[in-house]
């Protein structure tokens, strides 16, 4: 998924950053409150992991703006507030999660997966479409038991269909889930990708809605 990472402490910032990215999200980094709003009212993200303390102001305060946009975008908050009060502000302002600094960053990714998995309306990471079963937490899919193997550009693809089974995706929002590859997404990009899909997964398992996008399931 495409990460939103708001934090000024550049080290931290860097460490997370380089975390999340190797598990092949895309992660944009601000440092300050007005990058990352700017980044939120053009960029549509899967997850956005704040820190509470920024240079011009409260994490709070743009949590607060986001969900009185009625913006329900995941928000983790990562903070070195660990009063019980710090959390439950943050909680209600609208957070899904809180972690306290230092943490560790398995940690961090386990708790992305678990709020991803929420917002998802998925309570378990097992997903079954007809005879596969994706597994992204452990990055894995198998086909009537058959472990199948997915490079880093195709499980992107597949995560951004896997979210959303039943439901047409985007080109658009497909090329978002691979960002992180850069300057890779070309116009034919998603269909190529689409295409190696088919070939591995079989080609019952994916459906092309010409001029809207595809559907998984």
């Amino acid at each position: 998924m495409r990460v939103l990472l708001v934090e000024d402490d550049v080290t931290l910032g860097e460490a997370v950053r380089d975390h999340v990215a190797s598990a092949d999200h895309a992660v944009d980094w601000t440092k300050t409150l007005d990058a990352a709003e700017s980044a939120l009212s053009t960029t549509g993200y899967g997850l956005v992991l704040l820190d509470l303390r920024l240079p011009d102001g409260s994490g709070i305060a743009l949590l607060k703006r986001l969900r009185a946009k009625g913006i329900t975008t995941p928000v983790i908050i990562l903070t070195a507030h660990d009063q019980i009060s710090d959390r439950i502000e943050g909680l209600n302002s609208g957070a899904d999660d809180y972690l306290v600094k230092p943490f560790n960053l398995g940690e961090l990714t386990a708790r992305m997966l678990a709020v991803s998995r929420r917002y998802s309306g998925r309570p378990v990471s097992l997903l079954r479409v007809g005879d596969l079963e994706i597994d992204p937490t452990d990055r894995r899919v198998t086909a009537t038991g058959a472990v199948i193997e997915l490079s880093s550009r195709e499980w992107a693809v597949l995560d951004a269909l896997s979210s959303r089974v039943g439901a047409v995706v985007s080109k658009s929002q497909i090329e978002e889930a691979l960002y992180a590859f850069g300057s890779e997404i070309e116009s034919n990009t998603v269909e190529v990708y689409v295409s190696r899909l088919r070939k591995k997964l079989g080609r019952d398992h994916i459906t092309t809605l010409r001029g809207i996008g595809y559907r998984l399931g």
